[in-house]
């Protein structure tokens, strides 16, 4: 039975992943790499080595710290500056399913950075808690965001939807043992997502198939 969703952040209720890319492309560009989108791909959305490893030793343990730091706090300004806007069609999905199941967010994001881009959305009422980058020890492909998000809601794994749009969300998603819907976006349209419950393109069709669930529930009781 389908009794909560967790979702995740960044290109799934926010249009911040390219946003995400453009921050590390500028950070890496002075120290000599240009960061690609398959770069980025592979090593941030399919992975969560980063980019770092590629620079060492040359750069240092210390250096690496202080520029990860200044990243952070050089993409938490930009937030703060730009319009970051909802996924197109998100709001009336999360509004048509907030009376019928419980929601949480489970994301990799700093919790300055979520913070920053929700105050000025309508999305955060709609959920229980926010789970972030601070919350738990390992961050995703590990299972442990899931996990701890099934803890705080109380529900088996069974009972589960996850959203994501990452091969890596969607690693943990599994690796939790819960269904996971993805939905593509313009950094991923071209990955087949192995192993997801369903693949979607678009918020209208991720409802319709989160209804689906839902209908045949409500059939088999």
């Amino acid at each position: 039975m389908l009794q909560a969703i967790l979702w995740d952040n960044d290109g799934v209720l926010v249009d911040t992943e390219r946003l995400f890319y453009e921050a590390n492309r500028e950070l890496f560009r002075p120290l000599g790499l240009e960061l690609t989108e398959q770069h980025f791909f592979d090593l941030y959305l399919a992975d969560n080595c980063g980019a770092w490893h590629l620079l060492q030793p040359a750069l240092g343990a210390q250096r690496i710290v202080e520029r990860r730091a200044q990243r952070d706090r050089d993409h938490a300004r930009r937030l703060a500056s730009e319009h970051i806007p909802a996924i197109d069609g998100v709001a009336e999905v999360l509004a048509s399913l907030a009376p019928r199941v419980r929601m949480g967010v489970v994301t990799s994001s700093l919790r300055e950075h979520f913070d920053i881009i929700h105050s000025r959305l309508p999305l955060r009422r709609h959920f229980e808690f926010v789970l972030t980058q601070e919350s738990y020890a390992n961050s995703k492909p590990s299972p442990e965001p899931y996990l701890l998000g099934l803890e705080r809601l109380g529900v088996a794994a069974a009972d589960a939807l996850v959203v994501e749009d990452t091969p890596r969300g969607l690693q943990a998603a599994m690796a939790a043992g819960i269904r996971c819907i993805v939905v593509r976006g313009a950094l991923t349209r071209g990955h087949d997502f192995a192993g997801a419950y369903r693949v979607v393109d678009s918020m209208p069709a991720l409802l319709a198939e989160i209804e689906a669930l839902l209908s045949a529930q409500d059939r088999q009781a």
